[in-house]
């Protein structure tokens, strides 16, 4: 069975067994209190070279987390038009913008490098050993600027042994609505700069600070954790696609891919 079902189920027992607390920032539509149980300091480790962990406990769209990695590090965009999803629209200004967010610190030059992910991409292939082969989008200097400041917010990459590895930093984990949304696309994301730089993929290792559930979320959690884990699918790669800024969507597939049904509705707090 998928080990990434295992670890969300794990994870999802212990925020559960947490007491609710207010929630002082976030609000629902109709004007309810928001309550968390939550968690501070968890490490989630998933080895792509046995497994691409995508949930089988419920269907997960491979192709809007490609389309949310493509957005933030190929077009480095912060106009959610650009994304093709909705899942930020309650963030935007009124020009269709979430601020200085996301692709708009990943697009800022470094080390002479046009970009951040262009410093990465060429610091692998000419001095893998380095440990600033970081992207970090944490800027103080940019907060006020933001309308929404990134929950992940930093991606370190190693190469051991042959292979690329990579921690991302996630400062808040949304854990029933997203979690699985962000272990994929940084998957994704892991598979593409390896092929760029001719690396077989190794570890990720996903650091969230808080994780969390909301009150409207209890049933879903309850009935995710009912469900039994089927086999973890295969990822194909077109195998005629080696430079990261060409990757699309199509170029992404999953073999026997198996999952739960119904897909589940859930309420995003705001």
């Amino acid at each position: 069975m998928a080990i990434v079902d295992d670890i969300f189920k794990d994870n999802l027992l212990q925020i559960l067994s947490q007491d609710w607390e207010i929630d002082n920032r976030s609000k629902w539509n109709d004007g309810t209190p928001v309550m968390t149980k939550r968690v501070f300091g968890v490490v989630n480790r998933y080895d792509l070279s046995k497994e691409f962990p995508i949930q089988t406990l419920r269907k997960q769209n491979i192709e809007s987390c490609f389309k949310e990695i493509s957005w933030i590090y190929q077009q480095r965009s912060t106009y959610v038009d650009d994304l093709g999803l909705n899942i930020w629209n309650n963030w935007t200004d009124d020009k269709g913008s979430i601020g200085r967010g996301y692709g708009y610190q990943v697009g800022k030059d470094v080390f002479g490098s046009a970009t951040q992910i262009h410093y990465v991409l060429n610091e692998i292939k000419e001095n893998p050993t380095s440990r600033r082969l970081i992207v970090e989008m944490w800027n103080v200097d940019d907060l006020d600027e933001m309308n929404l400041v990134p929950c992940a917010h930093h991606i370190q990459f190693n190469i051991k042994n042959g292979k690329l590895n990579a921690i991302l930093k996630q400062r808040s984990g949304d854990f029933v609505t997203a979690n699985n949304f962000n272990v994929v696309e940084y998957s994704l994301l892991l598979h593409m700069v390896a092929r760029h730089t001719g690396y077989k993929v190794g570890e990720l290792i996903h650091v969230i600070g808080d994780m969390h559930i909301y009150n409207k979320h209890e049933e879903q959690a309850y009935d995710l954790l009912n469900r039994t884990p089927k086999p973890a699918p295969k990822l194909i790669i077109d195998e005629t696609v080696n430079n990261f800024f060409d990757f699309k969507a199509e170029h992404f597939k999953l073999e026997n891919y198996e999952y739960n049904k119904p897909q589940l509705e859930i309420e995003v707090a705001i």
